[in-house]
């Protein structure tokens, strides 16, 4: 799909005062937008000091405007940038000057969603730029860029190819009887099967390391009322973020904080005490605090290593199921004599002694929730991936596993063959090849305006 109709404008710089502001554009307009703004018009790709004039041949300001040609620009189309003082009435003035020339007021995430639509870049690759905006953290500001500069579609295609091959392999085989192809055939399609789970595998893991540094790790802090729930979550945040009381029951919904160990965003919950609620209010905190818990990459139980609550502790354990990431933490150490930090029981529980009061252990307490989920590298081979993507690559292991299962119980070469043909299909929807228009819409609309 390429040349659009209408050309969008917006301010791609945020709001407020500064030095230097920009007004962009895309579309078959841009040149003469510039002209009838500038009554000057640069070459491509070069830069031209001139002054912005409005209606009445008035000098509304003096700056920069440059010129793009397309297809050879972002966008795919005419693009101009007008670089004025960066004060918010002076880039309302040249919106409003470049609106009445003609142009439309661009939609949250359009540029971005032209360059997609114009072949420029893939899904994934636009979906960097927004979360590149975003970053929480340099790391995950240099996994944005890597998945910009298109490593993860790199992955991605990959997998399409190699699962390409595989369906050519097993469509060649329809082609010979039997006796022709026989066991070395299936050995052969067997192991190409592996190979494609392996690296389907591989992808999946290093996307949910994508997808903490993106989305941020969820840490829910679980534990009976007055164990320290809400003066662990000030102590990581560093500032006084929930009300801390002796009285239990203090906390009576969840409270959230963002905040960084060791570059990596981590979104902590502070939760209501778990015990038998005696009001609705204190239900409904418990059932949010259980919530929090479900949905959490990491639960943190909490205890008083001055009262006897391990056994509740792995009470509340078992409710969440198997395969959830936990942490036994033992907290007001300052009222013993039990020294910090970490140490593994008979039952391979890993238990951390802190003080949520002085800091004692919360060091060896962040050690211990990196070590607690089993990331990717978080070195130049991470790229930002999202629930999205994860979801995807999740149902096509699924799709892989079950019809992998089915051929090796009926040997029906003819249904493996379709069923690879719908993975590679559901693989396509990552990267942008298959993909609904309203998933399109509502991807582009978490864009800022003016990307």
């Amino acid at each position: 799909m390429t040349g659009h109709i209408d050309t969008i404008v917006a301010i791609a710089t945020p709001p407020g005062q500064g030095g230097v502001g920009i007004v962009k554009t895309s579309g078959p307009d841009s040149g003469r937008i510039i002209m009838g703004l500038c009554r000057t018009r640069p070459p491509p790709r070069q830069c031209r000091y001139t002054a912005f004039y409005d209606e009445q041949g008035q000098v509304m300001d003096r700056g920069l405007v440059l010129f793009f040609q397309g297809p050879d620009t972002h966008t795919g189309e005419d693009i101009a940038e007008l670089h004025g003082h960066g004060g918010p009435v002076v880039m309302n003035l040249l919106l409003n000057r470049v609106l009445s020339l003609g142009a439309r007021y661009a939609r949250p995430g359009e540029f971005s969603e032209r360059a997609f639509l114009n072949n420029k870049i893939d899904l994934l690759q636009a979906e960097a730029v927004a979360d590149l905006i975003s970053s929480a953290s340099e790391k995950a500001a240099l996994s944005a860029v890597r998945s910009m500069e298109g490593q993860f579609s790199a992955l991605v295609g990959e997998l399409v190819r190699k699962t390409v091959e595989l369906r050519v392999f097993v469509e060649a085989t329809l082609d010979f009887p039997e006796e022709e192809t026989g066991a070395p055939a299936e050995k052969e399609l067997l192991s190409r099967v592996t190979e494609c789970r392996r690296f389907l595998a591989d992808i999946l893991a290093r996307a949910e390391a994508g997808r903490m540094l993106a989305e941020g790790l969820k840490i829910a802090i679980i534990g009976k009322p007055n164990a320290g729930k809400s003066s662990l979550l000030n102590q990581l945040a560093q500032v006084e973020r929930a009300i801390v009381s002796p009285l239990p029951g203090t906390t009576r919904d969840t409270i959230e904080q963002q905040i960084l160990i060791d570059g990596m965003p981590v979104k902590v919950i502070d939760t209501a005490g778990i015990r038998k609620a005696g009001n609705v209010v204190e239900q409904d905190g418990i059932r949010r605090a259980k919530a929090a818990a479900e949905n959490a990459d990491v639960v943190v139980l909490i205890a008083d290593v001055n009262e006897d609550d391990l056994p509740d502790l792995k009470n509340i354990a078992t409710d969440f199921g198997a395969g959830k990431n936990m942490l036994f933490v033992f907290n007001k150490i300052d009222l013993s004599e039990h020294p910090p930090g970490k140490r593994q029981t008979k039952e391979g529980l890993e238990e951390v002694y802190i003080s949520a009061k002085t800091g004692a252990g919360i060091a060896a307490l962040k050690q211990a929730i990196k070590k607690t989920v089993v990331l990717a590298d978080y070195s130049e081979n991470t790229f930002v991936a999202h629930t999205r993507h994860i979801n995807i690559l999740k149902e096509a292991r699924s799709m892989l596993e079950d019809t992998t299962d089915r051929f090796c119980r009926h040997h029906a070469t003819e249904l493996f063959a379709d069923d690879l043909s719908r993975l590679q299909q559901t693989l396509n929807a990552i990267t942008g090849e298959y993909v609904a228009d309203d998933l399109l819409g509502e991807i582009f609309s978490r864009f800022c305006i003016g990307k």
